[in-house]
């Protein structure tokens, strides 16, 4: 005889939807008012239930002592105290403390190598910049290309950035490994002390990049520059990252597409 199937199915527990929705943008099918009334609050209102007392436990208690030099009665502790105090505290297990250079990278899928960028922040706000590659301390490696809106390689956080859905392909262009973020950390010099009538005398130093710096960029410009003219829209794409990003009113950017 053949073994019959377990014809039976487990519940499946509805969930339906609850009266007060969002409509939309926060606002809410019911008011605070129409709720109240709804869910008939005003029964519950200046009601409050009786505090119950929890019996304290005795922490003494008294005792009978014989003999006729004693004085009849003691008050003797429940719970008897340690005969031994520990000297020194013990010591708590705590989680070993991560550094910031050892924690992970997470990189918003949006952006891929190629992705054009919108930046939010910094010197070069509003304009738009090609992604080239993630670096180590989590900072995003984008470049103009300065030829184009003269926005020379930089790093910025994945937080100031507007990703788009337009991209290039990068796919044949081989970024440099000396571009890291060594590569971008100021060297400061030490200061002089200060001498008598040698206040005033001091002058803001101003940063120069370095010549190598400015061979690297024109080679990363090249790059880049060739990678848009493979693209059969390369014309709409110059004029598209030499132009500026702005809102006008009644326009945001969390409901626009990009």
């Amino acid at each position: 005889m053949a073994p019959t199937e377990n014809t039976d199915t487990k519940s499946v527990k509805k969930v339906g939807k609850p009266r007060n929705y969002d409509l939309g943008n926060g606002v809410y099918r019911f008011s605070r008012s129409r709720t109240y009334h709804k869910k008939a609050l005003w029964k519950f209102q200046d009601k409050k239930t009786p505090k119950t007392v929890v019996p304290k436990k005795p922490v003494t208690v008294e005792k009978t002592v014989g003999g006729e030099k004693n004085g009849k009665t003691r008050t003797v502790l429940v719970k008897k105290r340690k005969s031994n105090y520990p000297t020194a505290d013990a010591i708590k297990k705590r989680p070993a403390k991560k550094c910031f250079k050892h924690h992970t990278r997470y990189l918003r899928p949006s952006i891929l190598p190629g992705t054009i960028l919108i930046l939010l922040a910094g010197p070069h706000k509003g304009k738009r910049v090609v992604f080239l590659k993630s670096l180590k301390s989590g900072l995003l490696l984008v470049n103009g290309p300065f030829l184009i809106n003269g926005c020379p390689l930089r790093r910025i956080h994945q937080n100031y950035v507007i990703a788009t859905s337009t991209r290039i392909d990068l796919s044949d262009v081989k970024i440099p490994q000396t571009l890291n973020d060594e590569y971008f950390k100021r060297v400061h010099e030490k200061r002089a002390k200060k001498e008598e009538g040698d206040i005033f005398a001091t002058k803001k130093v101003v940063y120069k990049p370095s010549e190598q710096k400015k061979i690297d960029q024109k080679l990363v410009d090249k790059l880049v520059i060739d990678a848009i003219k493979k693209n059969s829209e390369k014309k709409t794409l110059f004029a598209y990252l030499a132009t500026m990003f702005g809102l006008r009113s009644s326009q945001y950017p969390h409901r626009m597409k990009f």
